[in-house]
């Protein structure tokens, strides 16, 4: 790869990640010969402006990558497993946001400051983690560096962009809907959205109770940390909040551990904005971490049903477009 001027593709470019990919790709100056788009053959045409000029987005097929040297996907599992393989073939390098390869032993799993080292042995395809589990995660870093983490238990309050563009427009329509006393049917989602909350849309595994979603964050985890005996407990739930996921953390440390020692941990941590003001009773807000690059965590106090004092719990709320998928993705791209 030309590691001063690759020609870079986004493939996905009209979605939700794929659009702020684009507008990171522009606000983070990414060096660059040739930014290419791709999308599906119905988003085939469309225009989009990268740093003033209107590039037509292309639909993605087999030849899409002849000369291209960085893919950033972000187009869905089937559309990776597909395309990605094939643009490795043509000798690019892939950031995947899909599920599809983060599992894969074979594939790094990378959060830019967590397991930045871990690029080094890519074959050809670096997986961009789950949105809920950046979030979650990456304050804890700088915790389990100094007192490692051996239990985690986490709810998180998921918002409408981590189901995509048609999801974030689904809340603005059964908002509206509601509230002009007017019915409204769901058709991207299984549950009316506005005013409501409900269990993540993805499917429960009958042996374990913990739905996809669930499961991601804790496997990813482990990957991530690179520790298998980690103990990780997740609750997913989506909220009527068009972008940023928040996340209610309970962990417990090796050590007994301070809320102190945890803000001094986290107050030059890369990644991570305390919003921890007590007296105002202002701590993190979607409204807040919205278009926000950092991770906000506050609420931070001592887990009183822990008696030993190895158990902090706290807040964080995150933008899951930005640090939850495409800014990670970026992040990695820049990394290579």
């Amino acid at each position: 790869m030309n590691a001063r001027e690759p020609v870079v593709a986004v493939v996905g470019a009209t979605g939700a990640v794929g659009v702020e990919i684009v507008h990171c790709l522009e606000q983070r100056k990414f060096p660059l010969s040739k930014l290419r788009l791709f999308a599906s053959a119905r988003s085939a045409g469309k225009t989009m402006t990268f740093r003033g000029e209107t590039l037509t987005v292309e639909e993605l097929t087999e030849r899409s990558f002849d000369d291209v040297n960085l893919a950033l996907f972000s187009a869905g599992g089937s559309t990776s497993r597909k395309f990605a393989p094939i643009a490795v073939e043509r000798g690019a390098v892939v950031v995947d946001n899909s599920s599809a390869f983060r599992m894969d032993p074979t594939v790094p799993l990378v959060v830019p400051e967590i397991n930045a080292d871990a690029i080094r042995s890519h074959r050809g395809i670096i997986a961009n983690p789950n949105c809920a589990a950046i979030i979650s995660i990456t304050p804890l870093w700088p915790i389990h560096r100094e007192n490692p983490v051996r239990r985690l238990i986490l709810s998180t309050y998921q918002s409408a962009s981590g189901a995509g563009a048609a999801a974030m427009e689904e809340l603005r329509e059964s908002t509206r809907a509601y509230l002009a006393g007017q019915p409204y049917e769901p058709k991207v989602l299984p549950h009316p959205y506005a005013f409501n909350v409900f269990s993540h849309n993805t499917k429960i595994d009958p042996a374990t109770g913990y739905n996809e979603e669930e499961t991601k964050v804790i496997q990813e985890t482990k990957k991530i940390f690179n520790d298998p005996n980690i103990r990780v407990s997740a609750t997913c739930i989506r909220v009527p909040v068009l972008r940023a996921h928040c996340v209610s953390i309970t962990f417990e440390c090796e050590r007994p551990i301070t809320p102190e020692e945890v803000r001094e941990r986290l107050s030059n941590a890369p990644g991570v904005a305390l919003v921890d003001d007590v007296e105002r009773n202002y701590f993190p807000m979607p409204v807040d971490a919205s278009g926000r690059d950092e991770i906000l965590v506050g609420r931070i106090r001592k887990d009183l049903s822990d008696p030993s004092g190895r158990s902090i719990s706290m807040f964080v709320a995150g933008d899951q477009l930005l640090k939850g998928a495409a800014l990670n993705a970026v992040q990695i791209a820049e990394l290579l």
